[in-house]
């Protein structure tokens, strides 16, 4: 009989919900380095081309959205090359890629450069994030999948609030004239990144079992149904990570007259909430089995928006703020239960759900919903100050009710009678 020789994970660690870390330092440096860059990004795109370059904002506006939207196909020429080479160069040839993009930043004298450098960076975030739930399969341990998904995910706004931070304490040091000096540092941290990755050693994981023989067409059908309904029930989580960052700011000042740091202290909580709780709630809470932790996720979600339209009605106005700190709560739950597991379905809900073009539709779905989302909630917010809200909530609704369909191989194996 063979025998397990995997070291036992510490007893606190396994408290945490901390998958076994030995041996993946170089991994966990390049994902945390990678959002620092990326929480760099977000402070620094917008201001540098208008006050540094004198770009006019609405215009820069436009060209970045451009150059975003010509990098969606992206996603798709990853998942190729993916097939091709496995994921391990397409996450180093990502950083890389984001890389030149920021270097492009320091040589922008015209909209259509902004439009060409934010191709480039976002083609590498695309290409990034088509590769890298496939790669945490290559590098870590069969089973704990949703626990590295969960891990990730707080190194990932650990990360996001470090760079943003440091961008931030850096302009309020030494003002606008460190702005060129911090795109060239995001640059070089991308290719830290890059470096990191190159150097991790990847096993691809074997089959887990459960896949079609080559002649079975129903089998295969039945395959690309349920992962189309995944991407399907994928967006209401994309377009809930998106109003964050595009709605709240909004709302708060505009609808409910708040001050411009309401929206700040809400991004504060959740990133405290989902980095430190994300590993014991997947661990110890969410339930073990993927498409019920979404089911319950998306439940909560939908709370979530519900508390977030309260104040908007007038005999609530005074309690804003509970209702606010009520509904990020609420969200931060329901991200940490939905991101490690839609994640976890990604790569396993069929046969090939690992692969370059499974995996390059789903990062899709993410890609067309952040370029999309502004646009639409901007759109809902003017129809009235509940409808986003409400929307968002009924999306939320209806991926609780797709879930149950969305069963993993091994799950469908074992309701088969003997």
């Amino acid at each position: 009989m063979a025998t397990d020789t995997r070291r036992p994970r510490p007893r606190t660690a396994e408290r945490l919900g901390l998958p076994a870390l030995r041996g993946h330092g170089l991994f966990i440096t390049g994902n945390l380095i990678d959002s620092v860059g990326n929480g760099m990004l977000l402070p620094l795109g917008l201001l540098y081309f208008t006050e540094v370059k004198g770009l006019p904002t609405a215009a820069v506006g436009v060209a970045m959205t451009v150059g975003q939207a010509i990098a969606l196909p992206v996603t798709f020429l990853a998942g190729r090359l993916m097939d091709r080479f496995g994921p391990k160069p397409v996450v180093v040839w990502a950083n890389v890629l984001s890389a030149a993009g920021f270097v492009l930043f320091l040589l922008v004298g015209e909209l259509w450069h902004v439009a060409a450098a934010h191709v480039l960076v976002q083609a590498g975030i695309n290409m990034y994030f088509t590769a890298q739930r496939t790669l945490i399969t290559h590098v870590t341990e069969p089973g704990q999948r949703r626990t590295w998904f969960a891990f990730t995910g707080s190194l990932r706004n650990v990360g996001l609030a470090a760079g943003a931070a440091a961008a931030a304490g850096a302009l309020t040091v030494f003002g606008k004239g460190s702005l060129g000096w911090l795109i060239a540092v995001d640059a070089a941290t991308y290719l830290l990144a890059a470096g990191c990755f190159a150097a991790i050693t990847t096993t691809p994981p074997q089959p887990e079992g459960g896949g079609a023989p080559p002649d079975a067409r129903g089998a295969r059908a039945d395959d690309t149904r349920r992962y189309l309904l995944l991407v399907a029930v994928n967006v209401p989580y994309v377009l809930a990570q998106a109003m964050l960052s595009v709605l709240v700011a909004l709302y708060t000042i505009r609808v409910l007259d708040m001050p411009a740091s309401a929206a700040s202290v809400l991004f504060v909580i959740n990133t405290v909430i989902v980095s430190g709780c994300s590993t014991v709630v997947t661990a110890h809470l969410a339930p073990k089995v993927p498409r019920r932790a979404v089911a319950a996720g998306y439940l909560v979600m939908a709370a979530g928006m519900s508390a977030f339209a309260l104040p908007a009605l007038p005999s609530l106005a005074a309690a804003a703020w509970a209702a606010l700190v009520l509904a990020i709560v609420l969200f931060s739950v329901a991200e940490i239960l939905l991101g490690p597991a839609l994640s976890e379905l990604s790569v396993s809900l069929t046969p090939d759900a690992a692969g370059g073009f499974t995996q390059g539709l789903y990062q899709f779905s993410w890609a067309i919903g952040m370029v999309a989302a502004p646009a639409l909630f901007t759109l809902l917010l003017e129809g009235g100050a509940l409808l986003p809200w409400g929307v968002e909530a009924a999306a939320c609704l209806i991926a609780v009710f797709a879930a149950p369909a969305l069963r993993t191989p091994d799950s469908r194996s074992r309701r088969k009678p003997s």
